[in-house]
């Protein structure tokens, strides 16, 4: 049986996946972390996620939940991750990062850590999505320079980081397919005179509005046709048991920096 640990228990996220874990016979939540300060602690983590007592409460001492587990999953935000980090690397354990919008700093550090912890992070824990990245990859590769690229994402209004995760790492499978470097490459912005769209550009537009849980959209755009790949989520609980696949698959690995492409084996 699986131990796990939710931190960001009582958010959108948290509680799907704190749901999808309590309706696995072969999982059990030990853990349900909470920022100090927040209204849920003390609260049961899964009455609060609608699946009934389980007799965990919501707490904010990470370090007490971390010592009854196997893994943790952690969707909460980047400026958290990397003291996550320091205590389940302290107790030894592993961790599925679900947060998106590290900077690079932040990236290096759980690139340091990964050599220490086993660690999954994926900017998104959906098969679907992960398999669109192999086939977009595929296209990229087959159409060639005739088709230009661009990304459109819609995400729901609370979303609080933009260009998504999953968006960032669409455009960077089709960078690195194309041979192009995202860095100088990627446009995020078109207003006014902008002139011919340059040959090696791959455009990352953005919506927000509404409960969109999360759409992707990738066009290849050539002369006289069009090829669309599309991705559209319509529950959290497709990344709420994308994370748990990948926090079963975890558990007794060696300490490296894994994605989603391993778990699923791509």
């Amino acid at each position: 049986m699986t131990k796990i640990i939710v931190t960001g228990a009582a958010g959108r996220m948290g509680q799907r996946i704190i749901a999808n874990i309590c309706a696995d016979k072969n999982l059990k939540l030990v853990g349900a972390v909470e920022h100090a300060g927040h209204a849920a602690l003390g609260k049961d983590a899964g009455s609060l996620a609608g699946c009934g007592d389980c007799g965990v409460l919501i707490t904010s001492d990470l370090s007490a939940a971390v010592a009854l587990g196997d893994v943790v999953i952690d969707f909460t935000a980047p400026s958290t991750t990397v003291p996550h980090l320091e205590i389940v690397e302290k107790f030894k354990k592993a961790i599925v990062i679900g947060s998106t919008g590290h900077n690079e700093e932040q990236k290096k550090t759980i690139t340091d850590y990964s050599k220490k912890i086993p660690i999954v992070m994926a900017s998104n824990m959906s098969v679907g999505v992960n398999v669109m990245w192999k086939i977009i990859a595929d296209a990229a590769k087959l159409l060639g320079n005739a088709f230009d690229i661009e990304v459109l994402e819609a995400h729901h209004k609370l979303k609080k980081d933009a260009p998504s995760g999953t968006a960032m790492t669409t455009a960077e499978v089709l960078a690195q397919a194309t041979g192009r470097d995202l860095a100088k490459d990627a446009v995020y912005h078109r207003e006014g005179l902008i002139c011919e769209r340059k040959p090696n550009e791959i455009g990352i537009q953005t919506i927000r509005g509404g409960d969109v849980v999360g759409d992707h959209t990738v066009f290849f755009l050539g002369n006289g046709e069009r090829l669309e790949v599309t991705h559209r989520a319509t529950s959290r609980d497709t990344f709420a048991m994308g994370s748990i696949r990948a926090a079963k698959w975890l558990v007794g690995k060696a300490p490296e920096l894994y994605h989603m492409k391993d778990v699923l084996g791509l």
